[in-house]
């Protein structure tokens, strides 16, 4: 047990800190609770209690019942998602709960995660992000010629992006530029007489604006009893999101003016690629999200499995008359379940590989076919947004029920039902699981 006030500050505070990594990372509010509880746990700190919201972070602990409790805060400061830091943490976690690392050992490992910059240089990653929006090309059935219109764009957005964080720039009008970006060079190459279709342009570049990382923590905080924490994300998610179509719309609406057609797009005329290219092209998305994610290396080609499997899993549904939105769900929970096992042997947080292979699922297409029917004066607009709205939300709770079915019911986890809220996407389930095997190994 902590005897000082001094080790009970320093244990909350090392608790704390990596709360605010996995938190800003995009873990859900119960993953961060839980782990903050392990690390705590694991310090030997007892009765500790723990709360999260969307931008701070609280520990408390109460000695005896004559005593006052003890509380410290955090603030969440977000900054790029790097997951190659968050399976360090993860790492850290679990090694602290295993014995392999004293408090004040971990607190060290801690700041050098968290000090160090990224693995992999900025110019590295701004081509994998190219790589994404050709991987997006071919999945929508577009030539080489698509597929390389598709790379700049990608690139494009994230060097208009890049520039305007540095400056400062709030999100939503990085959202913006990006979007507008997108759809103007669209526009110039259509001005331009080249046969490549538009919308295969503008769809291949938005995805990497849409908040799938926000939408899938927002899903499973509602999911798991943090209403608070998922409304906040939630409203985050749909003010990144609306900057996105903002920038479209500005986009298209600048095209008429300039006289500029990029048509529109009839709901039933979209057509993907053949499952071959299909299952290429969101192997090739998520490999690259992952890549310019900072998702160690030995991780990217199983993502990339599974990447072509959920395509292939959506194209299978999709042909049987299942609908967008059952086909996203039902490839969701195929990345769910599969990413629990691929995890574990990837040496990698479950979150980190959903979290990737769900980008070439993104309804990116549905965006900007609502939003050119809305240009074109039609109202059936409305529904290819709500469309997308709801392929959003199937494949974030599609992935969570994955997890629930994937992850096994042990005896430990049964036994500390009241300490757990749902499937864990990072960290162990919890600090007194790896005891409770010990005490059934021991001999008599």
């Amino acid at each position: 047990m902590a005897e000082t006030t001094n080790e009970i500050y320093r244990t909350m505070d090392l608790a704390l800190r990596i709360g605010e990594l996995l938190l800003s990372s995009g873990a859900g509010a119960s993953d961060v609770k839980a782990q903050m509880e392990n690390v705590a746990y694991a310090c030997g700190l007892r009765g500790s209690t723990s709360d999260v919201t969307f931008t701070e972070l609280a520990m408390s602990h109460q000695a005896r019942s004559d005593e006052p409790a003890l509380i410290q805060l955090r603030q969440v400061r977000y900054r790029q998602v790097d997951f190659g830091d968050l399976t360090q943490v993860d790492h850290l976690v679990r090694d602290l709960l295993a014995g392999r690392v004293t408090r004040e050992e971990a607190a060290t490992r801690l700041k050098r995660i968290t000090s160090t910059g990224h693995s992999r240089p900025k110019w590295s990653v701004t081509l994998g992000l190219g790589v994404m929006g050709a991987g997006i090309g071919m999945v929508l059935a577009g030539d080489w010629v698509v597929i390389g219109i598709a790379f700049v764009g990608s690139v494009g957005v994230d060097v208009i992006q890049r520039y305007m964080s540095r400056r400062r720039w709030p999100v939503f009008y990085q959202q913006v530029a990006g979007g507008l970006f997108a759809t103007l060079l669209a526009a110039g190459i259509a001005k331009a007489g080249l046969d490549v279709a538009p919308s295969r342009v503008i769809t291949a570049s938005i995805v990497l604006l849409l908040a799938g990382v926000s939408f899938l923590g927002a899903v499973q905080d509602a999911l798991t009893g943090f209403p608070l924490t998922s409304g906040a994300r939630i409203l985050e998610a749909v003010i990144a999101t609306a900057g996105a179509i903002a920038g479209v719309s500005g986009g298209l609406t600048l095209a008429r003016v300039l006289h500029i057609g990029l048509g529109t797009l009839d709901p039933g005329s979209v057509r993907f690629a053949d499952l071959p290219m299909l299952a290429i092209g969101g192997a090739l998305t998520a490999a690259a999200y992952a890549f310019s994610s900072y998702v160690p290396y030995r991780a990217l080609l199983p993502i990339a499995v599974i990447g072509a499997l959920a395509m292939a899993v959506y194209d299978l549904a999709a042909n049987n008359r299942v609908g967008t939105n059952w086909a996203s769900g039902v490839a969701a929970v195929v990345i769910g379940v599969v990413s629990w096992a691929v995890s574990g042997r990837a040496r990698v947080p479950a979150l980190v590989v959903v979290t990737a292979a769900i980008v070439p699922l993104l309804p990116g297409l549905s965006i900007y076919r609502g939003l050119a029917l809305f240009g074109a004066g039609e109202s059936s607009g409305l529904l290819a947004l709500a469309n997308a709205a709801a392929i959003l939300i199937a494949l974030s709770s599609g992935v969570l029920l994955g997890q629930y079915i994937a992850q096994p019911l042990k005896r430990e986890a049964r036994r500390l039902e009241s300490r757990l809220s749902g499937p864990r996407l990072v960290g162990p389930l919890s600090a007194r699981a790896p005891h409770l095997r010990r005490r059934k190994r021991a001999p008599e």
